[in-house]
């Protein structure tokens, strides 16, 4: 039976691996990377400082394929089934790599950004794969440091706060309004800056881009009076690097 890891690798600093996911680098005979172009290209690198750095002693080898385009100007109703088409897309590049490059004893790996489970698709993608039938395996999730444990340890604040839920949502729901029953709200990934629609409440925001990395860029204040500077500091840092990943926590009194 193929057996694959999912190795969550955390956000962006090599220092974030734990012992398990460490562990399990050193037990993968093929790692499966995937290209997203030019411009993400320093996140391949990492992936590669991180095999160089953690891996001892052991040979390996890594397959790589370019990444499926996702139609990213879906919105309303479209958004879903683009979504869905990509990650179908996906299904049949992971199958393709795994079918033809994991021989049937062999472990392979798949370095995920963040935690596996939190704002990733590789674990519904890989059951896609197993319910095709076409091909078997088994497969384990080592968890690692997400984006926003990340970011609240660099902002030096909790997630939540003592008997009250926290809940993590998405720019567009965002947009839609705040969510009922909560006062503390994370944000993956907004493209739109959807807490402008939120300056009227005055909540305080802990922000950060490309956490964990060199490039880190870390802002926190009441959202009326450093909106328009993360606003700022977010399009310039996407025009030099050419793609952003950030992630907030709204916070209301």
């Amino acid at each position: 039976m193929r057996k694959i890891y999912v190795i969550g690798i955390g956000a962006g600093d090599p220092d974030h691996l734990t012992i398990q996911a460490v562990k399990a680098l050193n037990r993968t005979d093929v790692f499966f990377l995937l290209d997203k172009g030019e411009e993400k290209s320093d996140l391949i690198r990492l992936r590669h400082d991180i095999l160089e750095q953690h891996i001892q002693d052991r040979e390996y080898r890594l397959v790589e394929a370019r990444d499926p385009d996702r139609d990213r100007k879906a919105g309303g109703t479209g958004y879903s089934p683009a979504v869905d088409d990509w990650r179908r897309a996906r299904a049949d590049i992971y199958e393709r790599m795994i079918t033809d490059e994991l021989g049937d004893a062999e472990c392979g790996a798949f370095l995920v950004w963040g935690d596996p489970a939190l704002y990733d698709s590789t674990l519904g993608i890989l059951e896609e794969i197993l319910e095709r039938g076409g091909v078997a395996f088994d497969y384990e999730v080592i968890p690692g440091i997400s984006s926003v444990s990340a970011l609240v340890a660099k902002h030096r604040t909790g997630l939540n706060r003592v008997a009250r839920p926290v809940q993590i949502t998405t720019g567009r729901r965002l947009a839609e309004g705040w969510p009922e029953g909560v006062d503390d709200v994370v944000v993956m990934l907004d493209a739109h800056q959807s807490f402008r629609h939120h300056i009227e409440q005055d909540p305080v925001i802990y922000w950060g881009a490309y956490v964990g990395t060199a490039d880190e860029i870390l802002v926190s204040g009441r959202l009326s009076e450093v909106a328009e500077r993360i606003e700022e500091v977010r399009a310039e840092a996407r025009a030099r690097k050419g793609w952003i990943m950030d992630t907030y926590l709204l916070r209301r009194d």
